[in-house]
Formats: structure tokens, C-alpha cells, sequence
């Protein structure tokens, strides 16, 4: 795995603070990763955006964003109200492989979710993962109302003939309800892929050492973490 990419169900799941411990991790085992945002909307352009998020919780991770729209909007919708230029799939792919000439791992984060569009062609995350053939890591909720939109996410991936690697909870709630202790288990069979981490809610307000901690203790070692998806549900189903 030399190319990540990295989707969220939606926006608000967790998305930059799993693209950080995963740079973390790399960073940690001594590969050399670098992190491509597209395009980032809704953050003006003096104010720091989701890469700066990254920086300060996986430490010096090498970053590029290609557009930066002030509107919280879509890719396309922030492009078009602010008379920007749109960035298109083609973009992103070949930034990704540009960074990918000089790093052991690329992660290219998308913005929302994966069919949210980037241009008036309807480009998409999807159509990056695919130019780039590079496996799709879905970042989830994990109460009610996740499975549905997990199982879109991959489903719409599998038909465009992307690889699920698999899925991550972004933010595990301190006190998590039935829903989510139920959803541990039903997650990777909405996917169709393994879970391969579970992060802790309120991640990104961590030091650097303790979010490197967590890092390891949430994700997968396909991820150089200790992450055991079958200990992590047993002990969810025994507080039910």
C-alpha cells in the first residue's frame, strides 16, 4: 500500500484526526508519508485548515492542498459561489503520484463523502481512487444511522471497481449507546471490509504523545497499530 485514500461516510466522522494517526504511525516506523487534502471548503485563507490538523497531531507530515474555497460547501458548490477554479479529479491524481515519487505512503483525504462533487463534470473522490488504483479506507460514525450510509459508501465503491480496505470508527463515544456497541459488530458486514480501528472522540484535543498512544492503541497493524477488532467487540458487547 503505497496510496491511501480516505473517505468519510459523511462530513463530521472523523476523517482528519484517522489521516493523522495513520501519518503518525507511519511516521513512527520510519516511512516517509505525505498527506494530499484536494480541496478544502468552509476555512478562509488565512485560517488553518484540516492540514494544519494533521501537522500538529502526527508532527512534520509533508502536505499539499490544491484549492481552498471559503464557503462550507461542496468542492463544486464553494468553487462556483466563489469564482475559483474548481480542482478536478486529474488534479488530485496527479498530485497524489507526484508526492508518491518521493514518499513511502501518500494519504489523499477526501472532503465529505465519496460521491460529493469536486467540478460541474461531476468528478469525484471516487474517480481519484480509481485514476490512482489505490485502495479506499471508509471512515465512519458509530451510531445510528451508520450502517446505511457504510453500506452505500461501499457499495457505490465496489461497483466503480474500488478496493474497500476497510473501515474505521472516527470517534468512539466515552459512553457508547446500544447502537453503537451493536454497530462493532455489524459495521464490517455493512462494508463488506474489516474494521480496522476504532478512535476515541475528542482525539484531536490530545497531546502529540498521548495522540500517538492512541493511534497505536486504535488501529489496525495493517497501520502499525495493536487494534484487535474481535477484543475491541467482545469488551463493547460486555458493557451492554
Amino acid at each position: 500500500m503505497t496510496v491511501l485514500v480516505i473517505s468519510g461516510t459523511g462530513t463530521g466522522v472523523g476523517k482528519t484526526v484517522v489521516t493523522a494517526a495513520i501519518a503518525a504511525l507511519a511516521r513512527e516506523r520510519g516511512d516517509s508519508v505525505a498527506v494530499l487534502k484536494p480541496a478544502q471548503t468552509g476555512v478562509a485563507p488565512e485560517e488553518p485548515g484540516d492540514l494544519a490538523e494533521v501537522r500538529r497531531l502526527a508532527g512534520a507530515v509533508p502536505t499539499r492542498e490544491l484549492r481552498r474555497y471559503p464557503d462550507p460547501l461542496s468542492p463544486e458548490a464553494a468553487a462556483r459561489n466563489s469564482g475559483l477554479p474548481p480542482v478536478t479529479p486529474s488534479d488530485a491524481a496527479r498530485a497524489a503520484a507526484e508526492l508518491h515519487s518521493s514518499h513511502d505512503l501518500v494519504l489523499v483525504e477526501g472532503a465529505g463523502g465519496l460521491l460529493v462533487r469536486f467540478d460541474s463534470s461531476g468528478g469525484t473522490l471516487a474517480d481519484v481512487a480509481w485514476s490512482l488504483g489505490a485502495p479506499l479506507l471508509i471512515v465512519a460514525q458509530a451510531g445510528l444511522g451508520t450502517l446505511n450510509a457504510t453500506a452505500l459508501t461501499a457499495e457505490v465503491a465496489t461497483r466503480r471497481g474500488l478496493n474497500v480496505l476497510g473501515v474505521v470508527i472516527g470517534s468512539w463515544p466515552a459512553g457508547p449507546d446500544l447502537a453503537a456497541r451493536s454497530n462493532v459488530a455489524d459495521l464490517p458486514v455493512a462494508a463488506g471490509a474489516p474494521l480496522l480501528g476504532v478512535l476515541p472522540e475528542r482525539l484531536g484535543h490530545a497531546s502529540r504523545d498521548e495522540f500517538l498512544e492512541e493511534a497505536r492503541r486504535g488501529l489496525s497493524p495493517w497501520f502499525g497499530g495493536q487494534f484487535d477488532p474481535d477484543c475491541f467487540a467482545g469488551s463493547a458487547s460486555a458493557s451492554t
